[in-house]
């Protein structure tokens, strides 16, 4: 069976080991799904992430973060285009998250990033998702 929104699966398998306090969770990898696991690092809301090879498409392991009182470093994890409606955005009216406090993943014509690196770079986009 094909999956017709793969990014909301990504997101709703993270949202879901956050919900349960798993220390892990492991999602079918592609190369969308790793770029945004990579800014999902840098930007410090997951603790680490490994990728596995399995001969076929391989799994992306990530490593959830918590705070010291147990409580989910990602707050929220939204899907913002959907394949039933695309939303793009242009230079001038880049999304702001939470007063800058979270971040919107773009994929844009220069590759997968945040909108502040979209803003810098000077490019507009389609906005996948919204993390605070």
């Amino acid at each position: 069976m094909s999956m017709t929104d793969p990014i909301a699966d990504y997101l709703t398998r993270i949202r879901n080991a956050l919900q349960a306090r798993h220390k892990m969770v492991d999602i079918p990898a592609s190369n969308l799904k790793k770029k945004i696991t990579h800014i999902l690092y840098e930007k410090k809301y997951i603790r680490n992430y490994i990728i596995i090879d399995d001969g076929k498409q391989g799994i992306i392991r990530v490593f959830l973060r918590y705070d010291s009182e147990g409580n989910s470093i990602i707050n929220s994890l939204q899907r913002a285009s959907k394949p039933g409606r695309r939303y793009y955005v242009g230079l001038d009216s880049l999304p702001r998250v939470k007063n800058n406090m979270g971040i919107a993943i773009l994929s844009t014509s220069r590759g997968i990033m945040t909108e502040r690196e979209a803003s810098r770079n000077h490019v507009g986009g389609e906005v996948l998702c919204y993390i605070w």
